[in-house]
């Protein structure tokens, strides 16, 4: 699996996840309940794709808009 956004942001993964789960490509949010374990932290999350996906993952999300949030 590949990160393609490493964020604190909860409503830029809510919307990649959207984007992502409306184009049929599955992700996962990682790191999602760390905070739970150090509370007050901001522990960034990471939006995850299978390899084979990454491409075509990175052309949806910047035709939706948040290119900038993509890792390099």
């Amino acid at each position: 699996m590949i990160a393609l956004i490493v964020t604190t942001d909860p409503a830029t993964i809510a919307f990649a996840q959207a984007v992502l789960r409306d184009a049929e490509i599955e992700c996962y949010v990682m790191d999602q309940n760390m905070s739970v374990l150090e509370p007050g932290i901001m522990i960034p999350k990471r939006v995850m794709v299978l390899k084979e996906d990454v491409a075509e993952a990175r052309d949806i999300l910047t035709d939706a808009g948040i290119a900038k949030e993509l890792e390099v």
